[in-house]
């Protein structure tokens, strides 16, 4: 079974390696680095069991700083990479000196610090499982073939490229209607009429598709056939548009860089769900709380309906 507190600290660890760059983030960092750019020279590997600090004798290591960090996402993302391994080896510093008054003071001998210690065990070594078997196999060649896949099942839809000029009055709309009909030129009008924000690039919005655009501006573009063909004046939540027909094409499936951290999480996703319902067959789990039991077998049938869904 995989309840829905499972998935949601399924969702935290996924974001903690792709965070921590655990995974083959990049899969997808060599194919966007720009090819001009000359290669940057990396760092010699460190060992794990590399001393770069001893506290009272005892070493701290950097397989330790490893250990905070995966602990300290959060807090390692809002500071400058110069600053990390300081504030890291000052956080096991000062951990090592109260893990030593705690020692001496026998916190480590009872029955509730046991308990903690057979958790964060579990939980150390659920995080080695998923680091060594879920995401290793989560390669660039398994995200490259669900590209593949996703390229494969991609249905085309209909794309447009239209300008629009946005006034505050249907008055002010006609007028520009007018204007238009009598052969002003779109994109200076738009530079001196509009409201809209592109209106320096002149009015152009780019391509778009279907359910891109507010409803009432979008049937009206959509409803241009010809390219060069200009709409009667529309409104919607935000004023009133004259809209004009640029370009019309056929979608195509996104670039494998676009998508690629998106696929990998999937696989990520997908790996884990089947993983667990491999280790789950066969196990019994008893809950003697039957109004636990229940709430747990409900958010089970939700999360295992949502992860069909997806």
């Amino acid at each position: 079974m995989i309840s829905s507190s499972l998935r949601l600290a399924r969702t935290s660890m996924l974001a903690l390696f792709l965070a921590a760059g655990a995974l083959a983030a990049p899969v997808m960092a060599q194919d966007a680095a720009p090819a001009a750019e000359a290669p940057a020279a990396e760092a010699a590997p460190v060992a794990p069991e590399t001393v770069v600090a001893t506290v009272g004798g005892a070493p701290i290591t950097e397989a330790d700083l490893s250990f905070a960090a995966e602990d300290l996402t959060q807090e390692l993302s809002q500071m400058p990479e110069e600053q990390r391994k300081p504030f890291l080896l000052r956080v096991l510093i000062d951990m090592k000196v109260m893990a030593k008054a705690g020692q001496d003071e026998g916190m480590a001998e009872t029955p509730l610090f046991q308990q903690r210690l057979a958790y964060l065990k579990d939980r150390a070594l659920r995080r080695a499982y998923f680091a060594d078997t879920i995401a290793n196999s989560v390669t660039e060649e398994a995200v490259r073939a669900e590209y593949d896949k996703f390229v494969a099942d991609f249905v085309p839809a209909d794309e447009i490229r239209a300008s629009h000029i946005l006034v505050p009055t249907e008055e002010e709309a006609n007028a520009v209607k007018t204007a238009l009909d009598g052969g002003a030129d779109f994109a200076t009008l738009a530079k001196e009429k509009s409201i809209d924000p592109g209106a320096a690039n002149g009015g152009d919005l780019g391509f778009f598709g279907p359910g891109m655009m507010v409803a009432p501006f979008e049937a009206a573009a959509f409803a241009l056939t010809d390219v060069g063909q200009v709409s009667a004046p529309v409104q919607s939540q935000f004023g009133w548009h004259v809209i004009k027909l640029e370009e019309k094409r056929q979608s195509s499936a996104p670039a494998f860089e676009q998508v690629a951290s998106q696929l990998q999480q999937q696989l990520l996703m997908a790996t884990f769900d089947k993983t667990v319902a491999r280790l789950m067959d066969g196990v019994a789990i008893d809950i003697p709380d039957a109004a636990l039991k229940a709430a747990v077998d409900s958010q089970t049938e939700t999360d295992a309906a949502g992860a069909t869904a997806q």
